[in-house]
């Protein structure tokens, strides 16, 4: 018996049932942006691993200023990475630079800004504040030795990649990736450097999906089928035998040409549901294949599990499909927990009346009060991909509106796009 349609929220459940863990690996810092830490990073030492000036200036004892003292001797310049210097008595100082350690001896910088030098003397400026602790960073203050920096799901952003470098990490432990392979299906779709026929038309949404996936530096193989169960179904099964991940668009609604629902059936691929009741991509598809027995996994060279997310071929409908649910369930792969929709305040009525779940495009801007407000997008339906570059999100409204509207001043999850 043909399944019913499911709800948003039964399809995200049941894709979150899948939610696989696919490993660790090590890399090099060097190949390491954009990576999902796996494992925590602790401190080498402790951070800052010795007191540094903050400023340039002059190292003195502030209880000298209490016992008003105002002149300095200049006994030497300290220099970053050098050796900290020390003084014979309290109405002696140095001059320290920017970086510089600090020596225990000394517990105030006071910047060449606040006091004047002038034959080898240092005199602070009356107005100057002088306490304990100014302009010193004092040693581990930051973190201590075998202190958490960074914690494991934490992505590796260039901040985070100084941090690493910072404590020597040479190699990190990260999240292994899925093996990921996009196959678009047919007969209209070029290649995109092709010249198209009055009635055919480039294929853009691998390209897409591809750009999606390197924000976590996924590689992707890209292929296309035609519309074609006898060209389908080997390339299909080659596929499934090789990789983690298919993510295919088109060839999964009503058409007399939409064979792959039949064929991934044929094949034995398990079908978890086919429609959503959403808008767009409801003929949205998903399933998973199992390649081997419990006891052969070990040993072969195989997944264990092939997922098959087969979208709509509509490039709005992928985009939105992409952002909404393989997004966020890729995310949960990798060990990411923050999430991907933030809310947001509609500017202006939406009139949706279908029982179905609506994803409006929305452009966002935060207002003078921090609200963060959506305004929506009037398309032409899931073809009209060129609104896409001026959004910045699906708006999620919920079914069950009595008269279909969404009135300005509500507040509803919005998908930014991946």
């Amino acid at each position: 018996m043909e399944t019913l349609m499911v709800s948003v929220s039964e399809a995200e459940k049941i894709m979150a049932e899948h939610v696989t863990d696919y490993g660790v690996e090590m890399v090099p810092l060097s190949l390491a942006a954009g990576r999902i830490l796996a494992k925590d990073l602790l401190a080498d030492r402790d951070l800052p691993p010795f007191n540094r000036a903050t400023v340039d200036g002059i190292a003195i004892q502030s209880g000298a200023i209490q016992q008003g003292i105002q002149h300095f001797a200049i006994q030497g310049i300290q220099a970053a990475g050098a050796t900290p210097l020390k003084v014979k008595s309290l109405d002696h100082c140095i001059e320290i630079m920017t970086g510089a350690a600090v020596d225990p001896l000394f517990d105030a910088v006071i910047r060449y800004e606040d006091c004047r030098i002038e034959n080898g003397q240092a005199r602070i400026m009356r107005d100057a504040s002088v306490r304990p602790g100014l302009n010193i960073h004092v040693r581990g203050r930051d973190k201590l030795k075998g202190e958490v920096v960074a914690e494991k799901s934490s992505i590796l952003t260039p901040a985070l990649m100084g941090v690493a470098a910072s404590i020597g990490a040479v190699h990190l432990q990260v999240k292994k990736l899925p093996k990921i392979v996009v196959i678009s299906t047919g007969d209209e779709m070029i290649p995109y450097d092709a010249a198209p026929t009055a009635y055919e038309l480039r294929r853009s949404n691998g390209v897409v999906i591809e750009a999606a996936l390197s924000k976590y530096k996924i590689p992707v193989t890209l292929r296309h089928i035609n519309d074609d169960p006898s060209a389908l179904k080997p390339a299909l099964m080659d596929a499934l035998q090789h990789y983690d991940v298919l993510l295919m668009t088109g060839g999964v609604s009503m058409g007399k040409f939409d064979y792959v629902p039949g064929v991934l059936s044929e094949m034995g691929v398990q079908k978890k549901f086919h429609k959503i009741k959403q808008r767009p991509g409801k003929p949205f598809w998903f399933g998973s294949y199992q390649n081997l027995q419990e006891g052969q996994r070990e040993k072969a060279a195989v997944p264990a599990e092939t997922l098959i997310f087969a979208f709509p071929g509509n490039p709005v409908s992928v985009f939105m499909c992409l952002t909404r649910y393989f997004m966020p369930w890729l995310a949960a792969s990798l060990g990411l927990t923050s999430p991907a929709y933030i809310y947001a305040v509609l500017e202006s009525d939406i009139y949706f009346k279908p029982a179905l779940q609506y994803f409006a495009q929305v452009k966002l801007r935060v207002d003078e009060s921090g609200v963060v407000i959506a305004t929506p997008f009037t398309t032409n339906g899931s073809g009209d991909f060129s609104n896409l570059i001026y959004a910045d999100g699906f708006m999620e409204l919920p079914m069950g509106s009595a008269d279909g509207l969404f009135k300005k001043g509500a507040c509803f999850k919005v998908w930014r796009y991946a």
